[in-house]
């Protein structure tokens, strides 16, 4: 099992009589830093340096200072792999990451053969943490069998009147979503009218539009990231539909808005209680917003991942990858979402989903 490399840096004081020494921890974040999702990257960025800079000014960690290594995934299953030997390389002790369910699931495979933990902000497909190849891979948001059950409930109840479609990008977590939601709302007593994939990074979804207004489509599930989600919508209303676009919570970013513009008013999404809510989170999300770094999404979920495996290290007294794993998975945690915990796969012990709206540029609690 890989040891984690403890970093000595000697300081010179004066004539060099006296010297002090001070060791350092690296630990990473991965996820897309730049493509189509780099919106979510960003938000993982900002919430992993901002857990460094608090940790360090309040001491470090056993009196050692972190370090932090940033890896660039793209979503991109094959780069995540190749960023996960990166950070092998690097010796870090935690990766707070990835962001994709198809980035994080096969990554997952190198850092549990490597001794390193991982907990993911954002990767909710079950198969993660359900087929984890370690103890040592966890997560601190929700899964899409939580968040489809709700999704589908909704559905089924609200526009029981409604012909509805479902589509999804064909990744691990567009799918998995599509799926769960279309299971719960069909176990509700709802039957789609439609159901379709899609491919991401596509610029022009004229036929897909065309097909759902031939289908009289009153309401769409799009299970997928914000950027197609966005094109879908703004092409939706250029030929005339008033179709209500709900999705997951890969819209928990302003870009959504962005393409979209006033059409994008009314969009639903599901998503964990807004963190940036909690009261206990207002410190961070002041010195967030302070430090020109972004709150919304994932920041704060990065955020935790990282007060979660600091606390774990505290208690185990080093970084040992065995013995921080025991920790996390007995432990209970003060962070930022609250006071967490771990079950038997690894899944967070937290609130689940809510409906959000957006409006006028932002989303908030649907009421």
């Amino acid at each position: 099992m890989k040891k984690v490399l403890l970093a000595s840096v000697a300081a010179v004081v004066g004539m060099g009589v006296s010297s002090a020494a001070f060791a350092e921890i690296v630990i990473a974040t991965a996820g897309p830093m730049t493509g189509q999702y780099a919106s979510f990257g960003a938000q993982m960025k900002a919430g992993a340096e901002q857990a460094v800079e608090d940790i360090n000014a309040a001491g470090g960690i056993n009196g050692e200072m972190l370090v932090l290594e940033v890896g660039d995934d793209a979503c991109d299953p094959k780069q995540a792999v190749a960023v996960a030997n990166q950070m092998v390389g690097k010796n870090v002790a935690l990766v707070a990451g990835h962001f994709c369910s198809g980035s994080s699931i096969p990554a997952s495979q190198v850092y549990a053969e490597e001794g390193i933990i991982q907990i993911s902000p954002a990767s909710t497909n079950p198969k993660f943490t359900d087929e984890r190849p370690g103890p040592g891979v966890f997560r601190v948001c929700g899964r899409d069998d939580q968040q489809g059950q709700v999704a589908g409930a909704f559905l089924a109840k609200n526009f029981a009147d409604k012909n509805i479609a479902v589509i999804h990008d064909k990744t691990a977590y567009g799918k998995g979503l599509a799926d769960e939601t279309k299971k719960y709302m069909n176990e509700a007593g709802k039957k789609e009218t439609l159901y379709e994939a899609y491919t991401a990074g596509e610029k022009d979804y004229t036929a897909l539009v065309s097909k759902l207004k031939s289908e009289n489509i009153g309401v769409l599930y799009v299970g997928g990231y914000h950027t197609e989600a966005g094109l879908i919508k703004r092409q939706m209303a250029e030929q005339g539909m008033d179709t209500i676009l709900v999705s997951g919570d890969a819209l928990v970013t302003d870009e959504y808005w962005s393409i979209t513009g006033d059409v994008g008013s009314g969009t639903l999404m599901t998503f964990s209680p807004d963190p940036r809510k909690n009261e206990i989170a207002a410190p961070v999300v002041k010195a967030l917003e302070a430090a020109g770094r972004t709150a919304e999404g994932y920041s704060l979920y990065t955020y935790a991942a990282i007060q979660a495996w600091a606390d774990a290290v505290r208690a185990a007294g080093s970084t040992d990858y065995d013995a921080v794993t025991e920790k996390l998975n007995a432990g209970e945690f003060a962070t930022v979402l609250g006071s967490l915990s771990f079950d038997d796969k690894g899944d967070v012990t937290l609130p689940g989903y809510v409906f959000y709206e957006w409006k006028d540029g932002n989303y908030d609690y649907l009421k």
